[in-house]
């Protein structure tokens, strides 16, 4: 029953959404319906009584009343005050009161129901309902059936268009909470793949900037070096120029490395793409900058321990970036890198010798700025500034072991 019931409803929603968009249509179309169904009212009575002789004026009086539920979306309320008015005053005539001489009165109560407020439906309700009983009891058309009947039929035949009318304005309600839980759920992940896309955009410009930047001052001061030692020192400079090659290699396999996780292809995840470098590669970065004429010194405090991959890829671009600083805007040729274990960080300290503000130009680039959300990334924090005897400082603690959610997250 049930289901015959709901394909029942889905077929009668179906065939008004179809003639939804043809509106004047469907209105011209209940008010013909409504004015045949007040005037067949209007020939029904009892057995034995005569039905009243009103001239056929108030027939079509009620006929004229059916045309104004055209104004039912725009002026609701007066549409309810006419037709009851009209529909009142047939019954007081003598006129039976049936579901077809109700007819236009039950429309204009449905459309009260569905287009205006609670109170105003509530109030309009008992005052319609009221009048009509009052009159009902009274009628020449209803002497002949006791009371309790006469007071049965109005209740129930009012009751149904409102009923109706407020369980179709509950079921707009749910549609339109609905509509708008939908839009903004779509909303919520739009803004959602921006975000995504905004994390990654800065992600891969850190990782090209890294890239770049490092191999880049590199080469530049592989190849000044180079040129100042041609004529005084050629050996070390051819030593230098081989180097210098290695160098650009490296930057080249970098770079393809990188821009290869933009490439969405049929290949196993990882193949033909290096490891993101870590720590372990650091004795090849310091050479590669001590081939470039500046001295690096290394340090170590506490036991070394393991890394998760997040830490020892972020610990690494650090390094990096902070000796590819003083390799550009440090006039001293030197730097010193510690690292310090503790229980639960690893502090990193990468500085230099020379004047307070040599390489503080950097602090407004996007060096720092991308060591900074490097560090950040995993829980952990970055500071960089002159140091009071000279020189410049970069230190960055950063977590042994990032909690789960922060490590997925790290570049």
């Amino acid at each position: 029953m049930n289901s015959s019931l709901e394909r029942y409803t889905e077929r009668v929603e179906q065939y008004a959404s179809r003639f939804s968009r043809f509106p004047l249509f469907l209105d011209v179309t209940m008010v013909l319906a409504l004015i045949g169904c007040a005037f067949f009212g209007t020939q029904l009575s009892f057995p034995g009584v005569v039905r009243p002789d009103t001239g056929k004026s108030l027939e079509v009086l009620l006929g004229l009343s059916c045309f104004v539920l055209l104004k039912y979306r725009t002026h609701t309320r007066t549409v309810v005050v006419v037709v009851a008015g009209v529909t009142i005053a047939a019954i007081a005539r003598g006129y039976l009161l049936t579901p077809m001489l109700l007819a236009p009165l039950l429309a204009a109560m449905y459309w009260l129901a569905v287009l205006c407020d609670r109170r105003t439906v509530r109030l309009y309700a008992l005052v319609v309902t009221v009048a009509l009983l009052t009159v009902n009891l009274f009628s020449d058309g209803m002497r002949d059936l006791s009371p309790v009947l006469t007071v049965i039929g109005p209740v129930f035949w009012m009751a149904l268009p409102l009923v109706g009318g407020s369980l179709a304005r509950l079921r707009g309600d749910y549609l339109e909470a609905v509509k708008a839980r939908a839009e903004h759920a779509e909303r919520t992940r739009e803004e959602e793949a921006r975000l995504r896309v905004t994390e990654e955009r800065m992600r891969i410009a850190r990782e090209l900037h890294d890239v770049v930047a490092h191999h880049l001052a590199l080469a530049n001061a592989q190849a000044g070096t180079a040129a100042h030692l041609s004529r005084s020192n050629p050996e070390q400079s051819r030593k230098i120029l081989d180097d210098l090659t290695g160098t650009t290699s490296a930057a080249l396999r970098e770079l393809k490395a990188t821009l290869g996780l933009l490439r969405q292809d049929d290949r196993p995840k990882g193949e033909g793409l290096e490891p993101a470098p870590g720590l372990a590669r650091l004795p090849e970065l310091i050479d590669s900058y001590r081939s470039a004429g500046l001295e690096v010194v290394v340090h170590q405090e506490g036991v070394r321990r393991p890394l998760t991959p997040g830490v020892d890829l972020t610990a690494y671009r650090i390094v990096q970036e902070a000796l590819t600083n003083v390799a550009k805007h440090a006039p001293e040729r030197a730097a010193h890198v510690g690292f310090t274990y503790a229980d639960s960080r690893l502090l990193i300290t990468v500085s230099n010798d020379g004047p307070a503000t040599a390489v503080d130009g950097t602090s407004g680039g996007f060096g720092l700025r991308g060591m900074r959300e490097r560090a950040q990334s995993i829980g952990g924090d970055l500071c960089a500034g002159p140091r009071p005897e000279g020189g410049f400082e970069v230190t960055t603690a950063l977590p042994l072991q990032p909690s789960a959610a922060v490590e997925g997250e790290s570049p």
